[in-house]
């Protein structure tokens, strides 16, 4: 097996590793424009539910997703006798796996679960209560990734450029008080306090990541960053290094403080505190059009005992990964998988070389979301209504937007369900939502990205947009008239 593949390999696998283990904050957007919906007011504090609820612990709004401009077909492909292979394989052109890849490939990780909820009609306005944990990844894995471990070396010397590489965590539990109140026949407005309690938080990013290689040595240097903080503790150890001039000559050795990935341990439960606030309003500018607007999130937490770290600035010499075979027949007899991945995680530290920074206190924004809407009303059927949702993810490199069009229709009373088709930084996608409502009981269940074709493993074949929600809940009370 080529050098340039097992690298190819441990890059992949240490950039998806974490996917697999933490799931940032997601909503229903779908059900933006259902009025039965309990939950709208966590899209826009400003919406009021019909009647007062109680949610069922855990399962009164449970949403989780993952949402990606690329795919599991980009990855994976059948040869001509019809097996499954991966890109690597020599069977699949360059030109035909690098055409389905973006200059930036993302991926987002979402989960969204509500542990304790309730609102209720009182004190002139409509109030809410939520207890929830939110927990999520956010990835950015550059084209020049990838157009490395396909092509690799040509010509006795190439260079790759990781520009904006980058993995991103987030897990914190959420205590919001919400209130919403109509200030005149036509505006309401609303707004929310969130005391938030910092569970584990960790970001990684590559500025400037150089690949140099070459017959005789592979070079490599980079200019970034990594902390961690929360519930996971990562311990320092110290390494001797060879010491060079300006001729590539060792001179001596010297003694440098790097991060421990072999001992981690278990830190602070509750790592962090934070505050954060939302802010939205409605306007019905016509009886037929009514308009809204919301921006949620702004605030951040801040860590106690953050582990700081950063890439080193000079250049060094990475001379490959060692048993790590990309094909399990090539593994060694008797070498298992837990073996592999052991090896794989060593050379992983000499690849990215980071040296610690010490610990200290490190505060970090949630990143805000502005949602803007537009509902129209039939003038005359007013049980169909047609929306617009326009939500915009402000997070730094890891940012996003969506423009969300949607049907929505309340035939009776105690039921009522939207259809919807979304474009945004991922690609498009349909919507829907189906929610029985009635006095005593809730339940309701939808998508923000459906799919329709997945693979034996239950994963999208196509983009890797999927996203699923289930509330149970419980109204109780008369309808609402405007407070």
């Amino acid at each position: 097996m080529k050098k340039r593949n097992k690298i190819a390999a441990a890059l992949l696998a240490a950039l998806f590793a974490p996917a697999a283990t933490a799931l940032a904050q997601n909503t229903l957007r779908s059900a933006y424009f259902t009025e039965g919906y309990v939950y709208r007011h966590q899209m826009n504090p400003a919406f009021a539910s019909e009647r007062n609820y109680v949610g069922m612990p855990i399962l009164g709004n449970f949403n989780v997703g993952l949402q990606s401009n690329i795919g599991l077909s980009t990855f994976l492909y059948k040869t001509p006798s019809g097996d499954l292979t991966t890109f690597l394989n020599e069977s699949v052109s360059s030109n035909e796996f690098l055409d389905k890849l973006k200059d930036r490939n993302r991926l987002n990780l979402d989960l969204n679960l509500n542990i304790i909820s309730f609102g209720f009609h009182k004190w002139g306005g409509f109030n809410t209560f939520d207890l929830s944990v939110k927990s999520g990844t956010r990835m950015n894995l550059p084209g020049g990734l990838f157009e490395f471990a396909k092509v690799g070396m040509q010509n006795g010397y190439t260079e790759y450029n990781l520009e904006d590489l980058g993995i991103y965590t987030n897990n914190y539990a959420e205590i919001a008080l919400g209130h919403s109140r109509q200030i005149t026949d036509k505006l309401r407005v609303g707004a929310k306090v969130k005391f938030l309690l910092g569970i584990y938080n960790a970001d990684f990013h590559a500025n400037n990541m150089r690949l140099v290689l070459s017959d005789d040595k592979w070079m490599v240097s980079g200019d970034g960053e990594f902390t961690s903080a929360g519930i996971v503790d990562i311990p320092t150890k110290m390494k001797t290094k060879n010491v060079t001039n300006e001729q590539g000559v060792v001179t001596g050795t010297e003694q440098e403080e790097e991060l421990d990935f072999d001992n981690i341990d278990t830190g602070d439960p509750i790592g962090g505190f934070g505050m954060a606030f939302d802010f939205g309003a409605t306007y019905q500018l016509r009886e037929d059009l009514e308009l809204s607007m919301a921006l949620l999130d702004l605030g951040w937490i801040s860590y106690k005992n953050a582990t700081q770290a950063s890439m080193m600035m000079e250049p060094w010499e990475f001379d490959g990964f060692h048993d790590v075979p990309f094909d399990s027949d090539e593994a060694a007899p008797g070498m298992s998988i837990e073996d592999q991945i052991d090896n794989l995680t060593d050379d992983l530290e000499d690849l990215f070389q980071m040296k610690a920074q010490g610990k200290g206190r490190k505060a970090k924004a949630l990143g805000a979301t502005l949602n803007i809407g537009a509902l129209y009303t039939l003038p005359y059927y007013d049980k169909l209504k047609f929306g617009f949702l326009e939500s915009t993810r402000i997070n730094g490199r890891y940012s996003w937007s969506e423009g969300r069009f949607s049907a929505n229709v309340a035939p009776v009373k105690c039921f009522d369900a939207s259809i919807s088709y979304a474009i945004s930084s991922f690609g498009s996608s349909f919507g829907w939502i189906a929610n029985f409502h009635t006095r005593g009981f809730n339940l309701f269940l939808g998508s923000n990205h459906q799919f329709f074709k997945v693979t034996p493993q239950f994963i999208p074949a196509g983009r890797a947009n999927m996203n699923f929600s289930i509330g149970i809940n419980f109204p109780f009370g008369s309808l609402a008239s405007n407070d």
